[in-house]
């Protein structure tokens, strides 16, 4: 029993003492971070992460990236066109190419990576058809037919697009851009829609079948590239191709005579 006793009192740290063994504890085990006590009535700061409303997020997208130019209730401004009335096809075919936003102001936005996700697209997209007024819908896009397709190419698109879609220089600083980046329904998107000097090509002048037709024939070009006559130069086909080619070779061909009636000379 006294050494029960003696053994218990070894054990048994004075208050003092487990004080002084925490410290060391806590020094041992490296710097810890405390949290501070909230302060009553404070705000907690939020996440700054994306809203999952679509309808809210929109409106967020809306007023951080498009209010400044086209008003925040889209009637428009002097630095950006109303947008009441445009449709959601015009809306999604200008953010989901990246010409819009502009990050500054041009004549011709540019095609570029686009700024938004698909799921804000969307959500910017219905933002807009909020401010009424109707205007095309996004193409519900099908199979075509890739013989009527190019005839309609020819008729309509190939005067300004280049009869293999790789654009042409139009008048006053615009362009007809390339076609080759443009998906299927960006390509009947520009149909409708007409943006910046293109036409437009309501229902009544092609119908649906007309613009799958259209759409295919374009998909077709987008995916060939092709270059018949080897060296592209400006992709004007093979029978200039073959002239530079001839060209070239009768240079030669003077030049070696030249050459050799110099040394006959000699």
């Amino acid at each position: 029993m006294r050494h029960s006793r003696a053994a218990a009192r070894r054990l048994t740290l004075h208050p003092r003492r487990m004080l002084a063994v925490g410290a060391v504890l806590v020094l041992a085990a490296g710097p810890v971070a405390l949290a501070p006590e909230p302060t009553p009535g404070a705000a907690t700061p939020a996440a700054s992460a994306p809203s999952s409303n679509p309808a809210d997020r929109g409106t967020e997208l809306y007023l951080q990236q498009c209010a400044s130019c086209h008003g925040e209730q889209g009637r428009g401004t002097q630095r950006g066109p109303s947008l009441i009335g445009v449709g959601p096809a015009s809306v999604d075919f200008q953010v989901s190419t990246g010409r819009m936003p502009l990050s500054r102001e041009q004549q011709q936005a540019r095609r570029a990576e686009p700024v938004f996700s698909a799921g804000d697209i969307r959500a910017l997209v219905g933002h807009v058809a909020s401010f009424g007024g109707g205007g095309p819908q996004i193409p519900r896009v099908a199979p075509g037919s890739l013989a009527s397709g190019q005839e309609i190419f020819a008729a309509n698109c190939a005067p300004c697009h280049g009869a293999t879609g790789a654009g042409t220089a139009l008048t006053d600083g615009w362009t007809a851009p390339p076609l080759y980046d443009a998906t299927a329904t960006q390509v009947a998107e520009a149909v409708r829609v007409g943006p910046g000097l293109m036409p437009v090509f309501p229902s009544q002048v092609l119908n649906d079948q007309q613009v799958n037709d259209l759409t295919a024939y374009v998909q077709r070009l987008r995916g060939e590239r092709l270059d018949r006559g080897g060296n592209p130069l400006g992709r004007l086909g093979p029978l200039a191709e073959g002239l530079v080619a001839w060209v070239a070779v009768l240079g030669l061909l003077v030049a070696a005579a030249r050459w050799l009636g110099r040394r006959a000379e000699e």
